[in-house]
C-alpha cells in the first residue's frame, strides 16, 4: 500500500483514482442493483406463473372427472402454450391423452404420448408416459410394437419402473399366446417389488401344468 505524507497528498491521490476508475465504480454499482431487481422480478414472476398454472390445473382435474372433454382438452393446450417452463405443462398432456383415450381417439392419445416421452430431461416422466403408450399399444393389439418399446427403453433410467415394465412384458406374451415367456416376466416383476394381487392371479392363470404321473403297470 502507497503511504502519502500529508492528508492533502492522501485526497488529491482519492480524487485522482475517482477520476479514473469512476465509470466502471458506476456501472458496477448500477448493474449489482439491477440484478438485484432482476432476480427479484425473476423470482415474483415464476411463482405467478406457477400458481396461475396450478389454479388450471384444478380445473382441468374437475374437467376430467367429469368427463368433460372438450374443455379438458382447451385447458390442457392452455397450460402447455402459456405455462411451458412449470410442471404443470408435463403433467397436462398427461390428463390430455386420458381424455382422449376416454374419447375413443386412441391415435390422438398416441401421439401426445409419443412427444411426453421424448420430451424434457424429467426421466420419470418420460417413463410414465412408455408405459402408458405400451397399454395403448396393448389394447390395440399392437404386440410386437409394445414389446418393442419396452426393449428400446434405457436400463439405467428405467431402473424404478422395471416391476411395471416386466407385468407389462408378460401381458402382452400373453396376448402373442406365448405363455412360457410371459411366465418368466411376471416372475420377474414379482422379483422387482410388484405385489399387486392382480399380477398374481395372471400368473396363477397361466401356470405351468403339473406333469400327469402315469402309474406303473
Amino acid at each position: 500500500m502507497e503511504i502519502y505524507d500529508t492528508e492533502e497528498e492522501q485526497v488529491a491521490a482519492l480524487k485522482a483514482w475517482w477520476k479514473e476508475n469512476k465509470n466502471s465504480v458506476i456501472i458496477g454499482a448500477v448493474l449489482g442493483v439491477s440484478l438485484i431487481v432482476g432476480w427479484d422480478y425473476w423470482q415474483s414472476y415464476k411463482l405467478k406463473q406457477s400458481e396461475e398454472a396450478s389454479a388450471l390445473y384444478s380445473e382441468l382435474l374437475k374437467f376430467v372427472a367429469k368427463d368433460n372433454k372438450e374443455s379438458a382438452e382447451k385447458v390442457s393446450e392452455q397450460i402447455v402454450s402459456k405455462y411451458d417452463a412449470t410442471a404443470y405443462a408435463t403433467y397436462a398432456p398427461l390428463m390430455q391423452a386420458k381424455v382422449k383415450v376416454s374419447a375413443g381417439d386412441l391415435a390422438g392419445a398416441k401421439k401426445i404420448l409419443e412427444a411426453q416421452m421424448k420430451k424434457g430431461d424429467d426421466k420419470a416422466l418420460q417413463n410414465v408416459a412408455r408405459i402408458e403408450l405400451i397399454r395403448l399399444m396393448l389394447a390395440s393389439k399392437e404386440y410386437e410394437k409394445g414389446l418393442q418399446l419396452i426393449a428400446e427403453a434405457d436400463p439405467v433410467s428405467t431402473k424404478s419402473f422395471s416391476a411395471s415394465y416386466e407385468e407389462l412384458t408378460g401381458d402382452l406374451y400373453v396376448a402373442l399366446d406365448r405363455l412360457g415367456e410371459a411366465r418368466t416376466a411376471y416372475q420377474n416383476a414379482i422379483r422387482e417389488g410388484a405385489t399387486s394381487p392382480l399380477l398374481q392371479f395372471k400368473l396363477d392363470d397361466i401356470a405351468a401344468p403339473e406333469t400327469i404321473q402315469t402309474p406303473a403297470r
